[in-house]
């Protein structure tokens, strides 16, 4: 006689990039398989996929910006660029068999938590409008921080006639090549970018700048064919390699954030390479003026023959505040400056939450608005929202090192969390509110410490309101902070309770 076999609970991942990818090959790994990814685009790779701007790469260094249990030998450059990463990443949805698991084309569109059956009804949408139900027993968010591309808002932005586009979304069919490009924002994109596309001295460049930011020297370089080798044969020299690009990134954080001389230090030094390496007439325009623009309050940049690329004929650097874009062009004080193309360099939306998902109370983004910007316990669960985890959520990001570093430990937190879901043992679990306003209030504390709390960035709330975005430690400390469950924060709904 055939016995009854419990049925696994339904897991639904929303985001196909790397934070949902992680999540489901940990799933895979323990041999689980009912789960669904829900990708709005066309493939995995999430802002991989996406960001397709000339020069994209990693930032940090890329044998630690790759999965703890999928190391490669035979990355090219320490700093990799994006198709290496993009195939990185399809190689892992390959080898561990993710494609049936993953509906490609759709988007969620809402989920709200029913109380009587311990699930969340999911409403989703095709590319043609028609919305299709899912039930989750367990509902994992893994839409990313750099998902959403925030445009500025400046006056007349639509009148703009003209092809236009957000550096996150390169458009590939417009041709640059003698064209008069007006590049918007000079953040981590920009300094990639602009070096390559104005190598072409048909392409006439004004960058408008609005706030400068702190360039470190050049991280990049090639891997010779005797460190691949090595990393391919020697035992033990891989892992050994990638643990000691991790230690150096937590130097980094300690010498930049942990102690106030060596930052100042550090930051002389970056103020020389900068002055050095900048043409004369824009040295006062690209190193940063402000007091409170310390070393480190926002995103640490390489220079990737940016401050080089200022001195080409084809380069023009403005500081003047834009008034409004017109018909023809860009408007600042001193008049039109006319062009052919805008690219917006402007970053992400990252202090709200894009998706109506409602927990027993309220939405997400109404509980974020409640709590003056995106908040969470450990990054990762949130009050009222039973059975619903966050990766990548607020507070989990780092100014030094990789933040998929931040999502491994996450995903092995949230591993032991759900088992005893998995196991049948209970339906639910939601981090009560005492646990969460706690241990806010304590990172808060220790964030007005830092120097994100004193310049405005995307770290914050609308720029200057909180820190959301990044995690006041090291990621050593994260990660024992979330090595495992403080269950007595859980309240926890026994099955058929």
């Amino acid at each position: 006689m055939a016995q009854n076999v419990p049925k696994q609970p339904h897991i639904v991942i929303i985001g196909g990039g790397i934070g949902g990818m992680t999540m489901a090959i940990e799933l895979k790994r323990i041999g689980f398989s009912n789960f669904t990814i829900i990708e709005k685009g066309a493939e995995f790779g999430g802002t991989w996929r996406d960001s397709i701007y000339p020069g994209c790469s990693s930032d940090v260094p890329i044998h630690v910006y790759s999965l703890s249990t999928d190391l490669k030998f035979d990355w090219t450059h320490s700093l990799e660029f994006q198709p290496a990463i993009q195939e990185y990443w399809l190689q892992l949805a390959r080898k561990y068999g993710l494609y049936p698991n993953i509906i490609f084309n759709r988007k969620v569109v809402s989920a709200q938590w029913d109380v009587p059956t311990q699930k969340y009804d999911v409403i989703t949408q095709d590319l043609g409008g028609f919305l299709i139900p899912m039930s989750a027993a367990i509902l994992i968010s893994a839409i990313g921080i750099l998902e959403i591309p925030r445009f500025p808002v400046i006056p007349g932005i639509s009148s703009f006639r003209g092809d236009s586009f957000h550096s996150s979304r390169w458009n590939h069919d417009i041709s640059l090549a003698g064209k008069r490009v007006a590049v918007i924002g000079s953040g981590a994109s920009a300094t990639q970018f602009v070096p390559i596309v104005s190598e072409d001295p048909t392409v006439q460049i004004t960058q408008f700048c609005r706030s400068p930011s702190w360039i470190l020297p050049p991280a990049r370089r090639q891997y010779s064919l005797v460190e691949k080798w090595l990393l391919r044969h020697v035992p033990f020299y891989l892992r050994t390699f990638r643990n000691c690009n991790y230690f150096w990134t937590e130097m980094i954080y300690l010498g930049v954030f942990g102690n106030k001389f060596l930052a100042l230090c550090i930051q002389k030094y970056v103020r020389w390479y900068m002055t050095k390496n900048t043409p004369a007439e824009y040295v006062d325009q690209v190193i940063p003026s402000d007091p409170n623009h310390k070393l480190g309050c926002k995103r640490l940049l390489y220079d990737t023959n940016y401050l080089a690329s200022l001195a080409r004929p084809n380069m023009s650097l403005v500081r003047d505040r834009i008034e409004y874009i017109g018909e023809q062009g860009v408007f600042t004080q001193k008049g039109l400056q006319a062009v052919d193309i805008i690219i917006y360099a402007t970053g992400y939306i990252t202090d709200d939450y894009p998706i109506n998902i409602k927990g027993t109370e309220q939405t997400v983004s109404e509980y974020y608005h409640a709590h003056s910007g995106p908040t969470a316990y450990l990054g990762t669960t949130v009050p009222t929202f039973p059975n619903f985890f966050t990766i990548a959520g607020p507070n989990t990001a780092t100014g030094h090192t990789s933040l998929l570093f931040a999502e491994e430990v996450q995903v092995q937190y949230i591993m032991q969390m759900i088992k005893p879901v998995l196991a049948g043992h209970i339906s639910s679990l939601e981090v009560t509110d005492e646990a969460t306003e706690k241990y806010n209030h304590h990172i808060q504390n220790r964030l007005g410490g830092f120097a994100w709390s004193k310049c405005s960035s995307w770290y914050k709330t609308g720029d200057n309101g909180k820190v959301h975005g990044l995690f006041p430690g090291s990621m050593s400390l994260f990660w024992w902070w979330l090595r495992r469950p403080n269950w007595s924060h859980y309240k926890v709904i026994p099955v058929g309770r």
